[in-house]
């Protein structure tokens, strides 16, 4: 089959190593649970609904895999998606590159995704992946800011911080995942991009290359702490409510 005939293949990884402190002491952050059921689950799922993702690659902790592994086993996944764990690394971006390197081949997209956004759309997934299929090297989903935002002068010693600018709202964007890649572009930042990351996109943004940004969803906020953990709680009896979830 020719390059050109092949249908695009997408995978995700979705880093879940990082223990969350900002949500108090307990387990790991990606191991919460949202209406009984783990947040990993919930963001694992979120991304095999998409009809285009055939591979999730969930990066464990370091010494979890095997809990992560059997936590997958515990409950419900589509069939028609593969999932794998591997062992994370100290880093977020050192736990993405572990994920990459245990992509088999033949992957042309691949996703990458927060565990502590597990409550985003399909749709929003399915935009970000037809906007690498189109030809951009780097999708983000993004909102508009609501709020007016400020740049400081950080004050270390906590004393009031004084303003040196107030950046034009309209220009700015609230980032949020799965960030969409084209799979060798993603390989190449990760072997040659090492400071000043922020996230993925960051990455490819210093190779000197576009980065594009599509519509993303209030429902696919980050879970960092115990309030949020009730909005999402909040969303998920919506959906019950209004589509059986």
């Amino acid at each position: 089959m020719s390059d050109e005939s092949r249908p695009f293949r997408t995978a995700a990884v979705i880093p879940a190593a990082g223990r969350g402190v900002r949500l108090g002491p307990g387990a790991p952050k990606a191991l919460r649970a949202l209406n009984g059921t783990p947040m990993l689950v919930h963001a694992v799922r979120a991304m095999a609904a998409s009809r285009s993702v055939s591979l999730v690659v969930v990066v464990a902790p370091p010494d979890g895999a095997t809990e992560v592994k059997n936590l997958l086993a515990e409950h419900a996944l589509p069939e028609r998606t593969d999932f794998l764990v591997v062992p994370g690394g100290e880093s977020r971006q050192e736990s993405v590159k572990l994920g990459l390197d245990a992509l088999p081949p033949g992957f042309d997209v691949v996703l990458v995704h927060d565990a502590a956004r597990p409550l985003v759309p399909v749709d929003t997934v399915d935009a970000v992946i037809e906007a690498v299929r189109d030809g951009a090297p780097a999708v983000v989903p993004a909102l508009p800011l609501a709020d007016t935002v400020k740049q400081v002068e950080p004050r270390a010693d906590g004393s009031p911080e004084p303003v040196v600018a107030t950046p034009e709202r309209s220009r700015l964007r609230a980032v949020q995942t799965p960030q969409g890649f084209d799979h060798a572009t993603l390989v190449r930042a990760h072997e040659s991009v090492t400071e000043n990351v922020t996230d993925d996109a960051s990455m490819i943004e210093q190779l000197g290359l576009p980065v594009v940004v599509v519509p993303g969803h209030e429902e696919a906020f980050k879970v960092t702490r115990a309030l949020d953990l009730v909005l999402a709680e909040a969303v998920l009896a919506r959906r019950r409510a209004n589509d059986g979830f």
